[in-house]
């Protein structure tokens, strides 16, 4: 396989490893295709593949990830991080394109931790006047 791309895509826990290859508009996440994956989640399939929708590269370029850690929209959206990145080493100029849509920046919003004395980050425990 003649010019093969690797990006990696990261939210919360979950980090996407792509490889994209020019191609046909396969696309295979973790041995499985995207309709396997995520079976009945729609809105997350419409969330991996809109950086090949918004570059029209959505049936020119062969896909081939791993995803791990998190759960399922974590993964998603780190595929779809991954595949962004991919795809502008593949052509610099979808770049334009990606950038003001926000596909480019690597989303930091983490879990907060949970603090000593309390049930959660901010949630105290239920107060009882009597």
């Amino acid at each position: 396989m003649a010019n093969k791309i690797y990006a990696t895509g990261k939210r919360k826990a979950s980090i996407a490893k792509v490889w994209l290859t020019p191609g046909t508009g396969n696309m295979t996440i973790n041995g499985l295709s995207l309709d396997a994956w995520l079976g009945g989640l729609e809105a997350k399939k419409l969330r991996v593949k809109q950086p090949l929708v918004l570059s029209k590269q959505d049936t020119s370029v062969d896909i081939v990830a791993t995803t791990l850690g998190g759960g399922f929209g974590g993964q998603a959206d780190a595929l779809r991080h991954g595949i962004s990145k991919a795809l502008v080493e593949f052509d610099p100029a979808i770049k334009a394109i990606l950038k003001p849509e926000g596909m480019m920046t690597r989303d930091a919003r983490v879990v907060e931790r949970k603090k000593p004395g309390r049930r959660k980050a901010r949630r105290s425990r239920q107060f009882s006047k009597r």
